[in-house]
């Protein structure tokens, strides 16, 4: 037996952070933070650029989908955080919410203190914005959130090809509102990554009362007489929490965990050999994605970032961001992009763009020989619904990961659609200066059996897992809106598996956000 703590965090990613932080603010609460990963020493994970070698496999568990029944048996890699940070210190450093619609949907579910009024505190709580000072954004803040600091020439050519389609430019895609294209801001700060690591972790590693470690294996939550009291770890027996445990170990992590403690589907825990603590069959279910295909275009020059890739320019790249802070590794290469419209009379837009500087910048992605520009595209409210399992009770396993993609047919609808108004966007007079020919998906995809084929060989997943522990009030729901987890006392989920729908963008901010106002509750809870 070790020291015990009040409270545990399992999990040291963007909520897991926040949460270690700030509860760790009152010098009265003992916390200790466990994370399965490394510290985020490597020089990759605080560079803007270092996003290029993330999805490749620093920092990541290295985990796959199970083949997609829906997409002709399709295996997509599936990068999920294994580090201090967790998904803000491998991601794009991409800072959007979502749309008001989202949150308010989550309250109309009976979420209650979920709407996007109630949340937007929370999102300005954390921000220290370079630029914007108002009703949607903070200063003063520990994450910091800038414009981008390298954008290139064929940025701005993009907004005028979406605008010669109809789609207008949008200067503040977090604030008012979502449609149109623009500038992302990013997580960063003086041209260095931001993540919760660094934002919340740093100013706060020397309190006494909080303990982080890293390397820290957790086998599962320890549970006596329906109350979660403590966590066992590989080689170091029990540590007790005396307040709460809290998991924070992320869409996958998460039941992933409470699976391997007994609590989850009863079924298939006896068919895996897990002793069963709780029947809870919403543990792991609910899966939601956003799946991404992309167009490729080879360029007429050397308008992207593509040669830096040649050991010689890279060099000069590293030197030109010592010296200057700018060039190539300045840039996150997604920080351009924007959101529209696939099915009309959508509430809000439910496509989003992601404008690479470059091709091949992810794992499995085609690379162009002479430079070229990638425009990924994505669905935003899919309508299927997936889930994560054990392979088995050895918690060294990797899960079984299924976000059933395509399940529903309406979600393949808009994905093509989606990737078609990418298509148009390249094509347009605006970009030709820069694009001399598409390559993917190329001249013969054309139907829609065409592009089903394709997205079958190409697509990849934007790593944007979500809803696996949902939260709400009726009898499937796996916390309540207090992130309370329904049937185990002390122990709540705070990360994105308590979303009941994925919020229409990319998921990091929200993860900050969940933690910030997670955070906020478990302190009221215990008078702190």
């Amino acid at each position: 037996m070790e020291k015990s703590y009040d409270f545990i965090i399992v999990g040291g990613g963007s909520a897991g952070s926040v949460l270690a932080a700030r509860l760790s603010e009152n010098p009265a609460a003992w916390v200790l933070l466990l994370e399965a990963g490394p510290r985020d020493w490597h020089p990759f994970y605080h560079i803007p650029a270092g996003f290029a070698k993330m999805t490749k496999g620093i920092g990541s568990w290295g985990w796959h989908t199970v083949p997609q029944r829906h997409m002709n048996g399709m295996v997509i890699r599936f990068t999920q955080a294994k580090v201090l940070g967790g998904g803000s210190t491998v991601n794009a450093q991409i800072y959007t919410r979502g749309a008001a619609a989202d949150y308010d949907e989550w309250r109309q579910m009976g979420c209650t203190g979920w709407g996007y009024e109630e949340v937007l505190p929370y999102f300005r709580k954390s921000e220290d914005n370079d630029t914007h000072d108002n009703r949607y954004h903070g200063k003063g803040g520990p994450l910091g959130v800038s414009q981008p600091a390298a954008p290139l020439p064929i940025c701005e050519a993009y907004f005028k090809a979406a605008g010669q389609i109809g789609i207008p430019r949008n200067f503040d895609m977090t604030g008012e509102r979502q449609d149109g294209v623009g500038y992302y801001q990013l997580t960063q700060r003086n041209v260095r990554r931001s993540s919760a690591s660094i934002a919340f972790l740093g100013p706060a590693r020397g309190r006494a009362n909080l303990t982080v470690r890293t390397g820290a294996q957790v086998l599962r939550v320890v549970v006596e007489g329906g109350r979660a009291v403590g966590v066992a770890l590989t080689g170091d027996g029990v540590i007790r929490a005396e307040a709460e445990v809290i998991v924070a170990s992320g869409a996958i992590g998460t039941p992933r965990l409470l699976q391997l403690s007994g609590i989850g589907p009863a079924d298939h825990l006896r068919d895996v050999g897990v002793p069963v603590v709780l029947d809870q069959p919403g543990v792991g279910a609910n899966l939601q994605d956003h799946l991404d295909l992309f167009a490729i275009a080879e360029c007429t020059g050397p308008h992207t970032y593509d040669r830096y890739a040649r050991l010689h320019w890279s060099a000069l790249a590293a030197l030109q961001y010592a010296l200057r802070r700018s060039g190539p590794v300045a840039s996150s290469l997604f920080e351009t992009g924007g959101f529209w419209y696939a099915e009309e009379g959508a509430r809000s837009p439910d496509i989003q763009f992601h404008l690479g500087l470059g091709s091949g910048i992810e794992a499995g992605v085609a690379a162009m020989k002479h430079g070229g520009v990638t425009l990924n595209s994505a669905y935003l409210r899919p309508r299927s619904r997936g889930t994560v399992r054990l392979a088995s009770a050895d918690p060294l396993a990797a899960p079984l990961i299924d976000p059933n993609y395509w399940a529903d047919p309406h979600d393949r609808t808009m994905a093509i659609r989606g990737l078609k108004l990418a298509r148009e966007i390249l094509r347009q007079d605006a970009l030709k200066p820069f694009v001399k020919a598409e390559v993917l998906p190329g001249p013969d995809v054309q139907t829609d059996d065409d592009y089903f084929r394709y997205a079958c060989a190409n697509a990849k997943t934007d790593h944007h897992p979500a809803g696996t522990c949902r939260m709400g009030v009726d009898p499937g729901a796996v916390v309540d809106p207090q992130l309370r987890l329904n049937g185990i006392a002390a122990l709540r989920v705070v990360d994105n598996a308590i979303m009941p729908t994925l919020v229409s963008a990319n998921t990091n901010a929200t993860a900050i956000m969940i933690g910030e106002k997670g955070a906020d509750m478990i302190r009221t809870a215990h008078g702190l």
